[in-house]
C-alpha cells in the first residue's frame, strides 16, 4: 500500500494550480473582515453558486460565520499590493479596508470598487474538511469591470494575465 501524500508535498503540488487572486470580504452583526484567497471556484450556474475555502482557525472565520454573507472580489494586476495587505497578519482589519474604496451590492458585504469582478453572496452551507471550512455561497449580485488585467497566483508568485478584450461588444 502506498503511503499517503504528506501536507508539504500536497501544498507544493497545488502551487502549480493557477488561481485567481481574490479578497473575500464580509460585514454584518459579526463585524467587518476580509482575507486574501485563491481557493475559490464555481459550483453551479443554476442557481449561481460558488465555493470559498477558509482556514477553520483563521481569526476572521467566526466573523464570516456570524454574518453569513461575503463578497468575492477578483483582483486586477494593479491590486497586487492590496492582496499582500489583506494577507498580512500584522495589519488590522481597519487598516486593510482603509487601503481601498468600497461600496455594497445586495448582501451588505464590502465590495471593492475597482475589482475585475465582484460576486456578492450569501453563505448557504458550510462543511469542515480537514483544516478548512468550505463555504457554499449563492451569488446574489455581480459587477464586472469591462477591462483590465487579471491577477493570478502560480508557483508561489503573482502573475499578470492580460487579454485584449474580455467581453463581447
Amino acid at each position: 500500500m502506498k503511503t499517503p501524500v504528506n501536507p508539504q508535498t500536497f501544498r507544493t503540488a497545488l502551487s502549480l494550480l493557477t488561481g485567481a487572486v481574490t479578497l473575500i470580504t464580509t460585514d454584518g452583526p459579526g463585524g467587518r473582515s476580509g482575507f486574501t484567497a485563491s481557493a475559490v471556484c464555481s459550483v453551479s450556474d443554476d442557481p449561481p453558486t460558488v465555493l470559498v475555502c477558509m482556514r477553520s482557525t483563521a481569526p476572521s472565520n467566526p466573523v464570516f460565520r456570524a454574518n453569513a454573507v461575503l463578497c468575492i472580489n477578483v483582483l486586477t494586476s494593479e491590486q497586487q499590493m492590496l492582496s499582500a495587505s489583506f494577507a498580512n497578519p500584522k495589519l488590522t482589519q481597519e487598516d486593510r479596508f482603509a487601503l481601498a474604496s468600497w461600496d455594497q451590492l445586495t448582501s451588505g458585504a464590502p465590495v471593492l470598487q475597482d475589482a475585475l469582478l465582484n460576486l456578492d453572496c450569501r453563505i448557504v452551507d458550510t462543511h469542515v474538511v480537514g483544516t478548512h471550512d468550505v463555504c457554499i455561497c449563492r451569488v446574489l449580485d455581480t459587477r464586472i469591470r469591462p477591462e483590465g488585467e487579471g491577477l493570478a497566483y502560480f508557483n508561489r508568485a503573482y502573475h499578470h494575465l492580460g487579454i485584449e478584450s474580455r467581453l463581447p461588444a
